[in-house]
């Protein structure tokens, strides 16, 4: 046979096995992907809803009586601070833009720096101080973060001036 025609033949042999290839590895994808529609699962004792990778979990606040709800962040910190609940805590002013309380214990940290702060942010500052935002602001500062309260828009006039007492509950 001729040279010309075997190096044609293996070529159209390469291309349909590379083809081949392609078309199992396209099958592969769209089948994983599929795996992951419609997934919602409920863990009962967190009230957490899972939505394929989407973790939404709650938390109710009462602050000086007024009631507001959090959704916190999926992480190692938070979920520590979940297995404290319930939480009743006095808040003492900073900088008239947060809350902070000094628990005795540490929690596990992933601090970074957000830049900017907004109003109804959840942070940790270090290990142990929980802090409550109330106003808006940049920052150079570390933290982790927990979560963020829902409906925070007349939050600064909820927590005043002064001291407030908090209260955190599943």
């Amino acid at each position: 046979m001729n040279k010309k025609v075997l190096v044609g033949l293996l070529i159209i042999i390469i291309i349909l096995v590379g083809v081949f290839i392609i078309i199992n590895l396209k099958d592969d994808d769209s089948d994983n992907s599929n795996n992951n529609d419609n997934k919602q699962e409920i863990d009962i004792n967190t009230n957490e809803e899972v939505d394929g990778d989407d973790l939404s979990m709650k938390i109710n606040l009462t602050i000086n009586g007024n009631s507001f709800t959090a959704t916190l962040d999926d992480n190692e910190t938070t979920r520590e601070l979940i297995n404290r609940l319930p939480l009743e805590l006095n808040m003492s002013e900073l900088n008239g833009n947060e809350k902070y309380y000094y628990f005795d214990d540490s929690l596990p940290t992933n601090s970074y720096r957000p830049s900017s702060i907004n109003k109804g942010d959840i942070m940790l500052y270090g290990s142990e101080c929980l802090v409550i935002f109330y106003e808006s602001f940049n920052t150079t500062y570390s933290y982790t973060r927990i979560g963020k309260i829902d409906n925070a828009d007349n939050l600064d006039k909820v927590v005043g001036s002064g001291s407030v007492n908090v209260k955190i509950s599943k």
